[in-house]
């Protein structure tokens, strides 16, 4: 960059210290002050206070109910006219006289104190009951004041607002109310590379995400938010966005710029405007955030990677809104798993790692998903997040660790688990599922074919996607199981036949012909990883075609999906991949076939009759699932959901 347009000289930031989670956040929040939210409040409706903080308590204006009420349909009496009556000595009574008529709510007026039900009121006339079953005092009446007491508090100050407030708000007979001000959050996106979402892409620009999930995680919190315009990276423009947001709002969010790169500001300019409390905290994703203070309001630099920006938010900013607000930061929902893979981590930070979970036979079982701080797809996909404190190595496979729910537990209960190999068409599977409202949902963690087959001998799923071709027999999947799974009762469930081959640009412009060429000098390949299908079908024909491994130039380069191997190739990264073709359709690539494969699911047989694997059954052999594979290509079906037992 030009320094003469920064102003400033380019230098590498150096962090000042990596602090650990919870003492950053508590010296940030010792050094904030929230008096002026304390003092500002505004009058709204009532019907329009959901989701805002009282600023003072609440008192009710009237009684509820406002009078002696009847609390069901029946008749009303003088109880102590009623003494003596019971089923050996009924009584007649007569209307306007000894008795009326009354509806749930009904006015109870002197003389009368109690209520009759309607079920124990023989009628013998309009004028005329009897009743058998004596009543006491005030019987079946909704006192004054039962519910609410004119002058009884109904909110405390700084209460959010919930919808079961408003009707005690309003039966209490308050229309209007005072409420804090909700802080106002300024966003500002920056980065020269950055365009707005829907605009015309180029190669080294990015759209900006990140800013737009912070202004919904604002709202969520309790607060406003105002996204400004995305600003490029010079020094003084970046200046002047800080100063502007920082005279219109309460406080400041800078995305992206935060690092230690020689265009990362963030940091400099916090310190120059104002007080930088904290610059790196031990936390992964998340590292290089920014604490700082600009005349007296919090102004925080939030990384650009998307995963590590929503954790800074949910670490440092979502506790800085709710402290605006009087409200705390309160655990989320936890539940013990099972690890279905070892987990490792370094000792130097507090992780967040995304998981997947799901109930395998009355244990909840969790997988890791990709942990790269720029995968977005990991929190939408995540079921939990796994903490791994600092100091801790990882955790093996089978031990139990805790999660903290990012998706309802009731969801989680009713997940199909589907651990082993990849195919999009499990992500139409679970599409079906959600569009026709099936009581089940799918968590699909792709660890490869032979993954899928330890995690079924294991007990840690209820399905397993595989495609394995044994090289002696040329039969796919089932000598697997009986080599591998032979102490148990499995079975096959049928599922497709699909096309593999090599993922190549459009137009071949290399030239490439077959498996042959996987050697040639100029050609970068990108490969699955070791246990997948895919990996066995490859080392397979590399063998048949006497050609070696090491000769092939990114043999070692490994990806966990077809999709993956897909954007590898279309994005240039590589000259040619293995995968399915359904993913060179989706990518618009050309493709070189090399075989049909079967991929069909493993199933231990105690849990066919599991209600979430029976949908799972019905939705293979459905024609719902039939045209969208059409649709795809690269794909056939012979008899899928039939069972096989090997």
């Amino acid at each position: 960059m030009n320094t003469e347009n920064t102003g400033k000289k380019e230098a590498r930031n150096l962090y000042l210290k990596n602090e650990d989670l919870d003492a950053a956040v508590a010296k940030y929040l010792a050094l904030l002050s929230f008096a002026d939210g304390q003092q500002k409040g505004r009058l709204l409706p009532v019907i329009e206070a959901q989701g805002w903080v009282t600023k003072e308590p609440v008192f009710a204006k009237i009684s509820s109910p406002y009078y002696n009420a009847s609390a069901m349909d029946g008749i009303c009496v003088e109880a102590m006219a009623m003494i003596g009556v019971d089923e050996r000595h009924p009584r007649t009574l007569v209307k306007g006289i000894d008795f009326n008529f009354v509806d749930t709510g009904d006015v109870i007026a002197d003389p009368y104190n109690a209520v009759v039900m309607i079920e124990d009121v023989i009628i013998k006339s309009d004028d005329e009951i009897t009743i058998n079953n004596p009543v006491s005092l005030w019987q079946n009446v909704r006192p004054i004041g039962e519910d609410i007491v004119a002058g009884e508090l109904i909110l405390p100050a700084f209460h959010q607002i919930r919808p079961i407030d408003l009707g005690a708000l309003l039966a209490g007979g308050i229309t209007e109310i005072e409420v804090l001000n909700k802080p106002r959050v300024g966003i500002i996106p920056t980065g020269t590379e950055l365009v707005e979402a829907g605009a015309a892409m180029a190669v080294g620009k990015i759209i900006d995400s990140n800013t737009h999930m912070f202004v919904g995680l604002v709202k969520e919190c309790g607060g406003q938010a105002k996204r400004y315009q995305p600003v490029r990276d010079d020094y003084e423009l970046i200046k002047k966005a800080i100063i502007k947001a920082v005279e219109e709002n309460d406080m400041v969010l800078i995305s992206a710029g935060s690092s230690a790169g020689t265009e990362d500001y963030t940091r400099s300019l916090i310190e120059e405007l104002g007080e930088v409390v904290v610059h790196g905290v031990a936390i992964k994703p998340g590292k290089p955030v920014v604490l700082g203070i600009v005349q007296g309001k919090p102004v925080i630099g939030i990384p650009g990677y998307p995963v590590s920006a929503y954790f800074v938010f949910e670490s440092f900013v979502k506790p800085v809104i709710l402290a605006f607000n009087h409200q705390t930061l309160t655990a989320g929902v936890t539940i013990k798993a099972v690890l279905s893979k070892r987990l490792m981590s370094s000792l130097k930070y507090l992780e967040f790692v995304r998981m997947k979970c799901g109930r395998v036979n009355q244990r909840f079982v969790a997988t890791p998903l990709d942990r790269g701080a720029g995968v977005t797809m990991s929190l939408v996909n995540a079921d939990g997040i796994l903490k791994i404190p600092k100091n801790v190595e990882g955790y093996d496979a089978g031990e139990e660790v805790e999660l903290i729910l990012m998706r309802p537990r009731e969801e989680i209960e009713n997940t199909l688990v589907s651990i082993g190999s990849h195919d999009v068409l499990m992500d139409l599977v679970a599409n079906i599922i959600h569009k026709n409202k099936q009581l089940v949902n799918l968590s699909s963690a792709h660890v490869g074919s032979l993954g899928g087959i330890m995690a079924i001998k294991k007990g840690e799923c209820h399905i397993a996607p595989i495609h394995l071709l044994d090289e002696e027999s040329g039969i796919y999947n089932l000598p697997y199981l009986k080599r591998y799974l032979a102490d148990q009762t499995v079975v096959l469930i049928k599922g497709v036949k699909r096309t593999q081959g090599m993922i190549i640009p459009k137009g071949n412009p290399k030239n490439i012909q077959g498996i042959a060429d996987l050697i040639r000098p100029d050609l970068s390949f990108v490969n699955r990883q070791r246990g997948s299908g895919t990996r066995v079908l490859l080392d397979y024909l590399l063998k048949v075609n006497k050609l070696d491994g090491s000769q092939v130039l990114g043999y070692t380069r490994e990806m966990n999906t077809h999709m993956m191997v897909a954007s590898a190739v279309k994005s240039g990264s590589c000259d040619v991949g293995i995968g399915v073709l359904s993913a060179a359709n989706m990518m618009e690539l050309d493709f070189i076939p090399i075989g049909d494969e079967a991929y069909d699911f493993v199933v231990l047989k105690e849990n066919l009759e599991d209600p979430r694997v029976q949908i799972f059954i019905k939705i293979l052999k459905s024609q719902e699932f039939k045209d969208s594979l059409e649709r795809l290509g690269g794909y056939s079906l012979e008899q899928p959901g039939e069972l096989v037992e090997p």
